[in-house]
């Protein structure tokens, strides 16, 4: 099983920036999709969280009306578009599987690294 994310870097305030998580070796078209975000110190943050079929969404206070979450179940790949990044957006992004039904198998990914700064 394996989720690899990319995308990440470094991008000034304002900026925008896409993030993939390729999934392999489970069906993931049966998991929900989530990504979380951490920094030094601090618990992880669920920032965004997608249904199998891609039908429903929903996100973090603080990212709402900035960040997209969407999946494409053909090529096992889900995507957060971050969009108007602040400095606060700063840490790093990890991409995570989770099956709705029991006994809940669940996979994480070993992140991807975002900066926001000038």
């Amino acid at each position: 099983v394996q989720l690899v994310e990319s995308g990440g870097g470094l991008v000034q305030p304002g900026g925008s920036l896409r993030l993939s998580c390729a999934a392999s070796g489970f069906t993931f078209g049966s998991h929900v999709m989530k990504w979380y975000r951490q920094t030094p110190g601090k618990e992880r943050e669920l920032v965004a969280t997608i249904s199998t079929a891609g039908g429903s969404t929903n996100y973090g206070d603080s990212v709402k009306g900035r960040f997209t979450i969407s999946r494409d179940n053909a090529k096992n790949t889900v995507y957060l578009q971050m969009n108007n990044l602040r400095p606060e957006d700063t840490a790093v992004y990890y991409c995570y599987a989770l099956h709705p039904l029991p006994p809940r198998r669940d996979y994480w990914g070993q992140g991807t690294q975002v900066t926001v700064s000038s």
